[in-house]
């Protein structure tokens, strides 16, 4: 054989063989994904009926989905069954889209984090100590939550029928009434103490937002954040009678073992009160590696990624807080339960990995799905990590 034509089959040897490889690369990757789809399937059917509420599950990797699926409907009551577009509320995982909104405005150079947040909005209680913007995104400023409200308001919350208020689905505030009654609260302890989660701080700062801005909450979140990244079944609800196309209805299970309709009457944002999609949520992932917003993006997203202070969660587990999130180093993360939704967003940054679900019962663990997941990427060898453990 002459030399030309013998380097004329050895390039078809090496297609043909590079070719088969590549077949059997992603023969094999395939078969991977199928075993993680098994193994959180697996998950999901001990947890979920497939004729009531369910859970919408991803797995990002490298800013596409590794895994994508929805268990369970998003109305039971119609038979509509849950999909990567349904709109879920997605209640303390919208804390970090609110401290995004607060580090904007500082990034725009129309606020200072260490300000007094009685700077902006003179009217909040008499605290007769600083209490900081920054303090408010890490959750030690101090300020109470909903299981301090009876003990901090100066004279007990009536419902519209003269009773005491009931902080659930069975009496109705309007949001003006409720910031009213925020704005009257003092601090439950002194600031720059300790880490003491408040929702309350984070609905008051969506008043900063708005007092700055000169837009309401929703509008400037939207104009600034979900348009600009595509996420355009994003936005905060804050209105309790507007349609919402799409959306998962939320429900929970008695103590009769009986599913029930449960949903807040409450529409106030900052703390809660985000609704998005599964889909959208990728959107939201990818601009943590290609940041987009702001005037130095990367800047941006490093400070927002930054422990607000010093003070653990405990002296045991070391868990501080980050503009919305929770991070031990390793994992950046928050879980979000409220009437009829629980939700988890978990980020593990040196893998470029994370592990969404939303679910539209109370009832529902959503941890039970979200937190194994590392560990089986680890097992399936499709995750490089180390140490896959939350806690």
């Amino acid at each position: 054989m002459d030399k030309s034509k013998h380097g004329i089959v050895m390039k078809i040897g090496l297609c043909v063989f590079f070719s088969l490889l590549t077949i059997s690369f992603a023969s094999y990757a395939n078969t991977t994904v199928a075993l993680l789809e098994n193994k959180i399937d697996d998950i999901a059917s001990g947890m979920i009926d497939s004729n009531g509420p369910g859970c919408s599950v991803g797995v990002i990797q490298n800013e596409k989905y590794l895994f994508k699926k929805s268990y369970g409907l998003a109305s039971v009551e119609h038979s509509v069954e849950l999909n990567s577009k349904t709109k879920f509320r997605m209640a303390s995982v919208s804390k970090q889209f609110t401290a995004f909104a607060v580090l904007l405005l500082a990034d725009d150079g129309k606020i200072n984090l260490n300000d007094d947040i009685r700077k902006y909005l003179p009217d909040l209680h008499n605290y007769k100590e600083s209490v900081t913007i920054n303090s408010m995104l890490g959750h030690f400023s101090g300020m109470g939550d909903y299981d301090t409200l009876k003990e901090l308001l100066p004279k007990p919350l009536l419902s519209s029928a003269g009773g005491p208020f009931q902080l659930g689905d069975e009496d109705y505030l309007s949001n003006n009434e409720y910031y009213a009654m925020l704005k009257s609260l003092p601090l439950q302890t002194l600031p720059n103490q300790q880490q003491r989660y408040s929702n309350f701080a984070y609905n008051l700062l969506t008043l900063l937002v708005e007092k700055v801005s000169g837009v309401s909450f929703r509008q400037f979140t939207q104009q600034r954040i979900f348009n600009p990244l595509g996420m355009h079944d994003t936005f905060f609800a804050d209105n309790k009678r507007e349609v919402i196309l799409n959306r998962a209805y939320g429900y929970r299970t008695n103590k009769e073992n009986n599913l029930e309709v449960f949903m807040t009457n409450l529409y106030v944002v900052g703390d809660g009160g985000l609704f998005t999609t599964l889909d959208d949520m990728l959107r939201w992932d990818r601009n943590f590696y290609k940041p987009k917003l702001g005037e130095d993006p990367e800047s941006l997203m490093e400070f927002m990624n930054t422990p607000n202070g010093d003070f653990p969660d405990t002296e045991e587990n070391k868990w501080y807080f980050a503009n919305g999130q929770y991070t031990d180093g390793r994992y950046f993360f928050h879980n979000g339960g409220w009437l009829g939704t629980s939700t988890s967003y978990i980020r593990r940054p040196d893998t470029h990995t994370s592990v969404i679900a939303m679910c539209n019962s109370s009832s529902l663990n959503v941890n039970a799905i979200t937190y194994p997941i590392f560990q089986i990427l680890l097992d399936l060898k499709l995750w490089e990590g180390e140490d896959p453990s939350i806690y």
